[in-house]
């Protein structure tokens, strides 16, 4: 990427995490003109108890002073975008509608694609902020490819922390101006250098791992319909409260006691209001069908035979190749049956480091 850095303008996401002060704080030494902005997305009311860290909840007052304090550690200027009523409009009311329909959806999925690296870049330019490039502390690459001609994004070399996942959906538009400046670093290296920087506060601050900071999400969802947990021949054995509470996969508080051995939810029949639930053998499938794909890679250049898809994040990537579909959906085949394939999560397409696309599990 060659531009002179002393005129190039980046903007970089800060969430008052380790990771976005360190994506500004590394910009700003190698004399990019650097400005800090973020989000506000909580309305600041309700009733929900703080139990861990999250993006969504009352704890993002904190994450904003600390977001403003790191900005003037780093010596850049800082804004506040307000999104409150964009992120309940895009997220939350995906988030609610789903999970009616028996899905499981990821909530940051939309949200970066539709609201980091899109309203939010919006609403700050309309307000005044002149910018060139977009930074987060993601751990992802973005590379731009000669021959394809394509800017790719490929994962980061810190594989356990690797957030390529969550941007699956981003359009060539976007990655064109995004940078990602912890993607070559490993997270054990940034809280390092944090440390020695003299922003040790932000290196222990607990992490920002979950979707809300309450240990239940049922808070956003209306109250459920009681039905029917049946089991894969048809048997009644028991009542659940509400589909919204069960996920494919799932053996916990189902309730059902005095089996012979341990049941998992199979899956959720939305139209009956019914979970149907079995043995664990029973939840593994060889093929997914997956829709509303987002190419990174047109599919007819792609004719790499070692194609790996990633159907939840934290699980590990699996082999598997495409036996149908077109530019909207594709049905995946895996050699080795995967564990609890869920509705409303998404899979994305890997070749080696490289992400392809990926859409939503049908």
């Amino acid at each position: 990427m060659n531009m002179n850095k002393k005129d190039t303008k980046i903007m970089v996401g800060m969430s008052g995490g380790v990771d976005s002060t360190m994506a500004a704080f590394l910009l700003k030494q190698k004399g990019y003109d650097v400005t800090g902005v973020t989000m506000k997305i909580y309305p600041g009311k309700g009733t929900v108890s703080v139990k861990k860290g999250g993006c969504y909840g009352p704890g993002e007052a904190e994450d904003l002073k600390d977001a403003t304090e790191a900005a003037a550690k780093i010596g850049i200027p800082h804004h506040i975008i307000d999104l409150t009523e964009e992120y309940r409009e895009t997220v939350l009311e995906y988030f609610r509608n789903e999970y009616i329909k028996g899905k499981t959806p990821n909530p940051c999925v939309v949200c970066n694609s539709k609201i980091k690296f899109g309203l939010l870049l919006d609403k700050a330019f309309s307000s005044g902020i002149d910018f060139d490039y977009f930074a987060t502390g993601h751990y992802a690459k973005v590379k731009y490819d000669q021959e394809k001609k394509l800017y790719l994004l490929k994962r980061g070399i810190d594989r356990t922390k690797d957030q390529s996942y969550f941007l699956y959906r981003l359009k060539q538009s976007q990655l064109k101006k995004v940078m990602f400046p912890l993607g070559g670093m490993k997270k054990d290296e940034v809280k390092e250098f944090a440390r020695k920087n003299g922003f040790v506060k932000y290196a222990e601050k607990e992490e920002s791992q979950n979707f809300m900071e309450c240990d239940t999400y049922f808070v956003l969802l209306p109250p459920g319909e009681p039905g029917q947990i049946v089991d894969y021949k048809g048997n009644v054995l028991g009542r659940h409260e509400g589909i919204a509470h069960y996920t494919i996969g799932q053996r916990r508080n189902l309730n059902i006691g005095g089996l012979k051995e341990p049941y998992y939810v199979l899956r959720i029949d939305a139209g009956r209001n019914a979970v149907i639930v079995g043995p664990k053998e029973f939840a593994f499938s060889k093929e997914a069908k997956v829709g509303n794909i987002n190419w990174i890679v047109p599919p007819e250049i792609i004719t790499s035979k070692n194609i790996k898809a990633k159907i939840r994040y934290g699980m590990p990537l699996a082999r598997c190749r495409f036996i149908s579909g077109d530019i909207k959906s594709v049905v995946l085949d895996f050699p080795e049956p995967q564990f609890a394939v869920t509705p409303g999560q998404s899979a994305v397409f890997y070749d080696g480091d490289i992400v392809l696309g990926g859409g939503v599990i049908k």
